[in-house]
């Protein structure tokens, strides 16, 4: 019989799998933009909408999810979840017009959705509580790495063979997930006789709709939420879609070398955010640690809205320390879950999670508008300004909801 670290690690790892997927697919369009707008003929308002169809879904998905998290159970939605998103996939990668690839990238959406909430809830049942916030800046990190190989990795690729060819692969590695998380996930040690980590008192459990309604009336969950909304709908937008276009347009950059600062955006949320989870655990401070990342992270945009001109090098540390202050919105999670009844862990993480998909949902597309009404005025500079500002005052939104986010447990909690 296997140790109790080691079937940890292994169902640690077939979720931690998933999440690394779903970071691919949310971030990809950015190094793709160009292919996508090629192949299927679009603007700029679509191909945000194209890109954006994945966080819709998401976003929708993300309090359902948490409810199945807390009811049926993370090996399930992560067996399914995979299994959606190989058909996703493989419809994306075939796909012969614009509004077959948003089904299939709808179809990843409702795949993938299922599997960061998961891993909250593997991390909550397999993990003593004071490690969660330290275990989740773990996901953070190899999670980004997912994206980071979606940045300049794929640019490079797609320029050696096909996107489509990318995603069948994609296609692939879903179906083998999936099948590999129903074989070895198992939702609680004391399902493979382990004892449990962290029990919760039967006479503590209520009907899902009860506990929902919890979180939803606990005012300690919303200032968190919000801050979700605006830094990771600005970092999404930016990182997903937008960042390699505008550097192209507005810096004159190569589409690998725009790709590169992507990359190094998204290793920047690598570090940062096993940094946060890590600092956050030793100081027991979640609050004030997510003030100043966030703070900072607004401040970094300062760059883009008043048009620096740095040289190489200097443009892409700047991206890496950019990436380096995102992850302050991650500890929205901890807080949830520890403002929110522990039973509710899935249900309450969910509930704030939905905002960072919201604003990404909402922040992507916006921009494309904005994108397109300043092509058509001939007004291009004009227009990535507009677009750079929306995604930098979400930020700021962000930075100020931080002065409203505590960790005091609502009364009916």
């Amino acid at each position: 019989m296997i140790t109790f670290p080691q079937a940890r690690r292994i169902v640690f790892g077939l979720a931690l799998a998933s999440y690394v997927l779903s970071f691919f697919h949310r971030t990809a369009p950015a190094a793709i933009a160009d292919e996508l707008t090629r192949t299927f003929s679009i603007s700029g308002a679509v191909l945000g909408t194209l890109a954006a169809t994945y966080f819709y879904v998401y976003t929708l998905l993300q309090v359902p999810v948490g409810v199945l998290a807390d009811t049926l159970g993370p090996r399930k939605l992560l067996a399914g979840g995979a299994a959606i998103a190989a058909i996703g996939s493989l419809l994306f990668a075939l796909a012969p017009v614009w509004e077959v690839a948003a089904l299939g990238r709808t179809l990843v959406g409702i795949g993938v959705a299922a599997a960061f909430i998961s891993i909250l809830k593997v991390s909550s049942l397999w993990f003593a509580p004071e490690r969660f916030a330290t275990v989740t800046g773990i996901t953070m990190f190899v999670g980004n790495l997912g994206a980071v190989v979606a940045g300049a990795p794929l640019a490079w690729l797609v320029t050696q063979t096909s996107w489509r060819g990318v995603f069948v692969a994609l296609a692939a590695l879903s179906a083998l997930l999936a099948i590999g998380s129903w074989l070895h996930v198992r939702d609680r040690p004391e399902e493979l006789g382990y004892p449990a980590v962290h029990v919760v008192a039967a006479s503590a459990r209520v009907p899902w709709g009860r506990a929902l309604l919890r979180v939803l009336t606990n005012p300690s969950t919303w200032p968190a939420f919000l801050v979700n909304v605006g830094v990771g709908g600005s970092f999404l937008a930016f990182a997903g879609l937008w960042a390699v276009p505008y550097l192209q347009q507005a810096y004159g950059m190569a589409r690998v070398e725009a790709a590169q600062h992507s990359s190094l955006l998204l290793l920047g949320v690598a570090f940062g955010g096993l940094t946060v989870g890590v600092i956050s655990d030793r100081l027991r401070s979640r609050v004030g640690v997510m003030r100043i990342f966030v703070l900072a992270y607004t401040l970094s945009w300062t760059p883009w809205l008043v048009h620096v001109q740095w040289p190489l090098p200097a443009t892409l540390a700047w991206f890496a320390l950019m990436g380096f202050l995102i992850p302050g919105f991650t500890l929205s999670w901890t807080i949830a879950k520890e403002t929110n009844p522990p039973q509710f862990a899935g249900i309450a993480t969910s509930v704030v999670n939905v905002g960072i998909f919201l604003g990404t949902g909402i922040l992507q597309p916006w921009v494309g508008w904005v994108l397109d009404r300043g092509r058509a005025a001939g007004d291009v500079a004009g227009a990535w300004d507009g677009g750079i500002a929306l995604m930098a005052g979400a930020a700021a939104m962000s930075a100020v909801m931080t002065f409203f986010v505590g960790i005091r447990r609502s009364a009916n909690a």
